[in-house]
């Protein structure tokens, strides 16, 4: 199967304009699978959280209600990042859209990054991993700051994921030594999708750069971006080929665990 993962510079608080271009995206890459960034309908740096609020949507919103709709149409999953109110809940959340009219999965991030803390609740789901029958994928969501914690990668890795997908807002200088990490001590695929341009809405500017990258499971890139550009990236993956978790015929790097000896 093909995977995409767009990235682009969202305009702050312009759902229309941002929920357009996600819409054209969909429409226009012929891929089974396609990413966008977090919090890509929004924009990133809220300056508070009432503010935050007005921008937040929840999953029973059209918006959401149309991309399913276009998923289904066009036998696409789409993953997107938003801000989701849930009663007096604010989550910073992907929504995961199969072509298949029964399920719809929200992953919410668990680990908050600088000043989200001061606008978010905490994720409260944990890592689950979610089955398509048609394309045969499981895939398990991540968001962002969520990938330096190795813990968040191999529970997703252990509850049977064969794709990772992290839509981010990166800022840092060292996220891409670590992600294809992620994929080779776990053995899966990762598709990290970057937003790009700047933000200054705090008095400090965030530089989203860019480059987002899919890695094979052997933590090989496979397709990357230019840190300034907006553009799509795809790569063919092979899901299958990460269900064996041997890597020679007398390691397995699940197997292998000695799990009592972990804290």
């Amino acid at each position: 199967m093909f995977i995409s993962v767009v990235q682009f510079e969202p305009k702050f608080g312009e759902i229309e304009t941002n929920f357009s271009r996600v819409l054209d995206a969909v429409k226009s890459v012929k891929s089974d699978l396609i990413v966008f960034p977090e919090l890509c309908l929004t924009g990133y740096d809220f300056v508070s959280r009432e503010e935050a609020m007005k921008l937040a949507l929840e999953v029973q919103d059209l918006v959401f209600t149309e991309l399913k709709n276009l998923a289904i149409k066009e036998k696409k999953i789409i993953v997107i990042g938003f801000p989701e109110i849930s009663g007096d809940k604010l989550y910073n959340s992907a929504a995961i859209l199969l072509p298949n009219p029964q399920l719809n999965n929200v992953y919410r991030k668990t680990h908050l990054f600088f000043r989200e803390r001061f606008i978010f609740d905490e994720g409260d789901m944990g890592f689950f991993v979610i089955e398509s029958i048609e394309p045969e994928i499981k895939i398990g969501t991540m968001i962002c700051y969520d990938w330096r914690f190795p813990e968040a990668s191999r529970t997703l890795a252990l509850n049977g994921a064969d794709l990772i997908v992290c839509p981010s807002n990166l800022v840092t200088n060292v996220w891409h030594i670590a992600t294809p990490a992620r994929a080779l001590e776990n053995k899966v695929y990762l598709a990290v999708a970057n937003r790009i341009g700047i933000e200054n809405r705090n008095g400090q500017e965030l530089l989203f750069n860019g480059s987002s990258q899919i890695y094979s499971y052997n933590g090989s890139v496979l397709s990357k971006a230019h840190p300034d550009t907006e553009e799509i990236i795809s790569a063919e993956i092979e899901p299958i080929m990460t269900r064996n978790k041997s890597f020679n015929e007398f390691n397995d790097i699940f197997a292998d665990r000695r799990s009592q000896y972990y804290l």
